[in-house]
This record gives C-alpha cells, structure tokens and sequence, in this order.
C-alpha cells in the first residue's frame, strides 16, 4: 500500500506485516518540526483530525516521560463522533534532539490506564534536514498485522493524512509570524 508522493502527502507502506512508515515532508526547519511534537503548547494546535481539539495535553518530554492527551471531536457534522473523547498515552523511551523520538503510543482512559482491548504501538520518528525542509518518517510497529489491521480499520491513515496537514498549516503560521 503505497501512496503517489506530493511533497505535502502522506506517503506510506506496510513493512513485514506488522510495521507501518508513514513519510512527509514539512517546509519548515527540522528543529522547529522537533519542537512542535515536544511542546504542549504546540500539540495543542495541531494534533488530531479535522473537526477534533486536544483539551487535555500534559507532556513531560524525556525518556521515561509521559504525553497523555484528549482528543475531542467538536464537528457536529461527524455525526455520532460529535462530542466523543478518545484518550492517547505515550510513554517517552529515547529523545535525540532533534533527530529522533521513540515511545510507545497506546489508547487510554482519563486517568492513564493504558487499554488492553487496542493496539498499542512503538512508534520511532526520524526528523531528516533537507536545507530548510524536514522529512519525517514515522515507523510503526505493532504487536501483529491484524493488530496494525485494527488501527487502519478505525480509520488511522485519514486521522494522520488530517492531521498532518493540521500541523502543516501549524508550521506555515508560525513562520509567517516569525
């Protein structure tokens, strides 16, 4: 499953079954694309698809920190998503800055307790320099391919392709106001 390659597009492929590499590149410098997945003030912004907001966003960036967040859909037009939560818990594992973040990403309650009945994933983002623009490659990795299945069923691949292009225009704002 490969995706045609518009610099802004999200391109991504299925590796062994089990491992997901979602590619993109943003124009914008690699240290402030670094620093919009490591600041709470800046996921607040951009994380999560079209017509959902992050009223809950507490990160603690270092390895053995945690981000547990609230995703929240306030698009009435979603239909039965209106007003629903769904709760995300990453546990930080290694920070290269600003190179490279490892963590575990796993569904959650409010509370923290990470689910048992979702995939969890172990997610490594690789941030290349490409003079002035950054790719970034997102490998995922999943306990099993029906596992890597689920997510994709629940419709994970649009939720990125939204939200990357939210973090896009994320980026463009804040270069513009710079």
């Amino acid at each position: 499953m490969t995706n045609s390659n518009p610099s802004n597009q999200v391109v991504s492929k299925v590796v062994d079954g089990n491992t997901l590499v979602l590619e993109r590149v943003f124009q914008a410098p690699r240290e402030l694309v670094f620093k919009a997945f490591s600041e709470a003030e800046h996921l607040k912004h951009w994380w999560g698809p079209k017509g959902w907001t992050l009223p809950v966003c507490n990160v603690d960036f270092r390895p053995g920190g945690t981000w547990h967040y609230c995703m929240k859909c306030v698009d009435k037009n979603q239909g039965d998503f209106y007003g629903m939560e769904s709760w995300g818990k990453a546990l930080y594992k290694e920070i290269t800055v600003p190179e490279q973040v490892i963590y575990t990403d796993g569904f959650s309650d409010a509370e923290g307790n990470i689910s048992k009945d979702l995939p969890e994933t172990l997610v490594q983002l690789d941030f290349i320099d490409l003079e002035g623009q950054t790719k970034l490659v997102n490998t995922g990795k999943y306990t099993s391919p029906e596992a890597l299945q689920q997510v994709i069923d629940m419709g994970m691949l649009e939720g990125i392709s939204q939200t990357f292009d939210n973090l896009d225009a994320h980026l463009e704002n804040l270069q513009k106001n710079n």
